[in-house]
């Protein structure tokens, strides 16, 4: 098997024609006419027009505790979910927007304590990804924590924000029904909780 350690082309291979801002809010949407190299010749494809809409970066965390054997998670409404056909209110990681120059470990601590009132010492870097590279430029950063988690959950989140976020509590027992019953709609927390899976046994082994 092959692994590809590189991608094939750079930055260099890629030519901006022209590029214009259509909407200006919590989102930008940018009107961009570009031609790329193709794979296997020597030309350039022809001009091609694409709408990209530009997302800060943003950074998510799992939280979890092994001898408590249970991690967090939260719900709230989502606009992009609202035509599912089960449920605009969607589980998910805690996460949020880097501001300005924030790092991504910063963003973390700070949304774990105003939605799930958790406080992170130590990190794990997990990936970072482009949730949606056909369209969109966010790049993710998921990351997992082991804390000391709440009893119960509660509802967090910032009012004035227009956040109001349910804290859910699940047993380690829980996640193969998680990953299984089609309730997750999200990459991130799928990527995280299957992580988690892999997580739990190693765990067990290493103190066994």
């Amino acid at each position: 098997m092959t692994i590809i350690k590189h991608a094939s082309y750079s930055a260099s291979d890629l030519s901006i024609e022209s590029r214009e801002v259509l909407f200006r809010g919590f989102v930008q949407v940018e009107q961009v006419c570009l031609k790329h190299r193709l794979f296997n010749q020597t030309d350039y494809s022809p001009n091609i027009q694409r709408e990209l809409v530009h997302r800060p970066e943003a950074a998510g965390v799992l939280l979890y505790n092994d001898q408590q054997q249970r991690f967090a998670l939260i719900e709230q409404f989502r606009i992009g979910a609202m035509n599912d056909a089960d449920s605009a209110w969607q589980l998910e990681i805690i996460a949020g927007v880097l501001d300005g120059d924030e790092s991504p470990e910063n963003c973390i601590r700070r949304e774990s304590l105003e939605e799930a009132g958790c406080q992170i010492d130590q990190l794990q870097h997990l990936f970072s990804f482009y949730p949606s590279a056909g369209a969109c430029s966010e790049l993710f950063h998921l990351y997992a924590a082991e804390v000391e988690l709440p009893l119960h959950g509660s509802v967090f989140g910032m009012a004035d924000e227009g956040e109001n976020i349910q804290l859910h509590l699940f047993d380690y027992s829980e996640l193969a029904t998680l990953l299984s019953n089609g309730r997750l709609r999200n990459a991130a927390v799928i990527m995280a909780l299957q992580w988690l899976a892999q997580h739990i046994p190693q765990n067990k082994n290493s103190k066994g």
